[in-house]
């Protein structure tokens, strides 16, 4: 998890980083998410830790992984499940104190093809104790997910 850069591209201590966050913003929420996008013959993964300070903006980290093209939507899509909550777990486990939520780009509509993911993704999320959001309900970590797909 050394991977993580800030959006100047300086890696970044995550277990450091974020305790200095909550040092100096004792409310901070804290979201995890995972966007992905495929282009040509590869797939693009980001996953974001974002720091939101209530109503005074967000600051986050992310980490890239370009793979060969995942060709298949629903294995593309769970992916980004898999990839939230490996981060979480390692996260959680090195700062237990801590609260997250994960963000997943998925949408409960039905008219949707992602709605097919939410039942799933939702409840192994909730199973391990995090707060899940799932489109339209908020969005941080994977708004910011999907501007370092592109």
């Amino acid at each position: 998890m050394t991977l993580f850069r800030k959006v100047s591209g300086e890696k970044v201590d995550v277990v450091k980083h974020t305790l200095e966050i909550i040092k100096n913003n004792p409310n901070v929420e804290i979201h995890i998410g995972t966007d992905s996008q495929s282009e040509g013959n590869k797939t693009t993964y980001v996953t974001v830790i974002a720091y939101r300070f209530g109503t005074r903006g967000v600051h986050y980290i992310f980490w890239r992984e370009k793979i060969k093209k995942v060709k298949d939507r629903y294995s593309r899509l769970f992916k980004e499940t898999e990839l939230t909550i490996e981060v979480a777990e390692w996260f959680t486990q090195r700062i237990k104190s801590v609260r997250i939520e994960l963000d997943f780009d998925y949408n409960e509509d039905e008219k949707f093809w992602s709605q097919k993911l939410v039942s799933t993704t939702k409840g192994w999320a909730e199973s391990l104790g995090y707060e899940v959001n799932i489109k339209p309900n908020k969005q941080i970590a994977t708004r910011a997910a999907d501007y370092h797909c592109r």
